[in-house]
């Protein structure tokens, strides 16, 4: 089948596959937590990596008809929740585009919060005085 890339969203607070461990999501991309699936409590979330998704489905929820699509773990394709295409109601487009997962097929941890380096310039200047100096010595 080939190598299967996986993408990581990063953040202090990651959401996992219980089955597998792959990273999904993390808790700034969490939009709500009052939504049931078939394992009882679920997650909303704005953005969501590293999943497969079915074919288009019509379903009648608690909350109206909806176009869906199951999505499931890209890297041991245990079925997570779903994700929402189109909302029938206005008052339910809000959650089109946005992906449910099962609070229990989903594990939270911990993770570290990533930090964007720059170089300052007084350094960035050195660096380049550095190796200028070095190339006149050739």
């Amino acid at each position: 089948m080939g190598k299967i890339f996986l993408n990581h969203l990063g953040g202090a607070r990651v959401f996992s596959c219980a089955s597998c461990e792959t990273p999904l999501t993390n808790k700034t991309e969490l939009i709500s937590t009052r939504f049931t699936g078939a394992t009882g409590r679920a997650f909303l979330f704005n953005r969501v990596v590293n999943l497969n998704y079915s074919d288009v489905q019509d379903r009648v929820m608690l909350t109206g008809r909806h176009m869906v699509r199951d999505v499931s773990c890209k890297n041991c394709d245990v079925k997570l929740g779903w994700i929402y295409e189109f909302a029938t109601e206005d008052a339910q487009k809000y959650k089109e585009g946005r992906v449910i997962l099962e609070r229990a097929l989903v594990t939270e941890t911990d993770s570290f919060e990533d930090k964007i380096l720059t170089p300052s310039f007084s350094n960035l200047s050195s660096s380049v005085a550095a190796s200028a100096e070095i190339v006149n010595l050739s």
